[in-house]
């Protein structure tokens, strides 16, 4: 996983980076991360995903609330709104609570295989993790790649597929 801190420590602000590359074809991987009501039952680091508006047919405009753990003794929760569907390739959402930023999960087919890469650009919500940044954002990384390496694991497992790598 990359993830690299994009301003100033004082604004909090990570653009954080993660590329996994699954062994399954794009449609399966699309519709896996698509359907995040289900995240919690592969992504050990999702506690819950509550619809609070479902969006047009396509899923434009939905909202969820999702509810995070970590590998750091804090969780997070934050609702997310749909914003962009290009399906299969391109889905971008933007999250509102203790995190605020954008998400963007970007899909790219290889032969029979998906590359995904999803970028977080993020500004740290809690008076805390504000005050913390500058000292503390390798370990905001580390916390990041690590629970993004579980979804990555999750995924494949979900799938009944191997993952072929994630970093």
């Amino acid at each position: 996983m990359s993830a690299v801190s994009v301003a100033p420590a004082e604004a909090a602000q990570f653009q954080l980076v993660s590329n996994w590359h699954v062994d399954a074809p794009i449609e399966r991987v699309w519709d896996a991360l698509k359907a995040t009501e289900e995240w919690p039952s592969w992504w050990r680091y999702v506690k819950s995903v509550q619809e609070i508006d479902p969006g047009d047919a396509d899923g434009l405009g939905a909202i969820r609330h999702i509810a995070w753990s970590s590998r750091l003794p804090y969780g997070v929760a934050f609702d997310v709104e749909v914003m962009e569907i290009q399906r299969p390739r391109r889905m971008q959402g933007r999250a509102r609570g203790q995190l605020d930023g954008v998400g963007t999960w970007e899909l790219t087919p290889e032969g029979e295989t998906t590359r995904v890469r999803y970028i977080w650009c993020v500004n740290l919500g809690t008076r805390w993790m504000r005050i913390a940044a500058p000292l503390a954002a390798p370990v905001f990384r580390w916390n990041h790649d690590g629970v993004m390496r579980a979804g990555a694991q999750g995924l494949a497992r979900h799938l009944g597929v191997r993952l072929i790598g994630a970093y």
